[in-house]
């Protein structure tokens, strides 16, 4: 992660009296050009760097520099490792060596560990844990990568990709990359990678600033409004589910919920996992797409 490496050289600079650009990437395993990068974002936060040419010179603090704890009070410092400590419990790789260094820095007990997160599934991989790390690496130092892909019809497809971020949305981590083979933004969800390789190909380009995970729906895409009646035999699911403005309970305690969905097989999956407690009232079509499929489940097990 980038804040961790930026932490490690401020820790180098203050721990050696000069050092170059190449001890420094050879010390944090990015390239050079990712140091100079990282010099000039420290050099805005208010680091003073100093640079000198030639034989012996290198990189090197202003002389009587040191980190001052006493920068932050005493509230903003426990802010700080409490926020480490949930990215910590979010089980990222080496966020448990960056938060002893920060509270290190501190003097912070961690003794009081107050929440505990845990974003994996049951029987989550470990291998996804380690692509997240090889994810880093490659988005932070823009290398471009190479995997394979499961999609949701479980056709494999070779990626070659420049990846631009990690997000972490609706119990998965998810990687937003540029598809070259597509020209195009695309998301790939981080348990369908397979074979995640890094090149030493470098990339210049940026995320878009307005792109978002969540497309927009709107009427002009032809999205049908679904029209629902859940049982209230299953209400505390309904309203983890939907938003409480799409939700209407009516007299006879049945809750009535409208939202947009397209017609696609991910859509009656999901409805199917209420089971026998939801029913599609609109639209037609898709009431009749979902008892299809319910005679087909039936007829597995006459």
């Amino acid at each position: 992660m980038q804040i961790d490496r930026l932490i490690q050289m401020v820790f180098l600079l203050l721990r050696h009296e000069n050092i170059t650009a190449k001890q420094l990437a050879e010390e944090l395993c990015v390239s050079t050009r990712t140091i100079y990068r990282d010099i000039n974002l420290l050099s805005i936060a208010g680091i003073p760097i100093t640079s000198q040419k030639g034989y012996g010179g290198g990189l090197s603090l202003l002389q009587g520099f040191s980190l001052d704890k006493s920068y932050f009070t005493q509230e903003e410092q426990n802010n700080i490792v409490q926020a480490l400590q949930i990215f910590k419990s979010s089980n990222y790789p080496d966020a448990d060596k960056l938060l002893n260094k920060v509270a290190g820095l501190f003097s912070h007990n961690l003794q009081s560990e107050w929440l505990e997160i845990d974003f994996s599934y049951w029987g989550s991989p470990e291998k996804e844990r380690s692509n997240i790390t090889v994810l880093e690496r490659a988005i932070i130092n823009k290398y471009v990568i190479t995997f394979t892909y499961f999609n949701t019809e479980l056709t494999i497809t070779s990626q070659i990709v420049e990846p631009l971020k990690l997000v972490f949305k609706s119990h998965a981590w998810y990687l937003v990359a540029y598809a070259r083979h597509k020209n195009a933004i695309r998301t790939f969800k981080m348990s369908r990678i397979r074979e995640l390789e890094i090149t030493n190909e470098l990339f210049e380009r940026e995320l878009p600033k307005d792109f978002s995970l969540t497309p927009t729906y709107k009427e002009a895409y032809n999205i049908p409004v679904f029209m629902l009646h859940f049982s209230e035999k299953i209400a505390y699911k309904v309203y983890d589910e939907f938003p409480e403005k799409n939700i209407k309970k009516l007299d006879d305690g049945t809750l009535e919920v409208t939202f947009r969905y397209q017609l696609s097989d991910w859509t009656f999956l999901y409805l199917l996992s209420f089971g026998e407690y939801v029913e599609i009232i609109e639209p037609v079509e898709a009431r009749n797409i979902l008892k299809e499929k319910a005679k087909k489940i039936f007829s597995l097990y006459r």
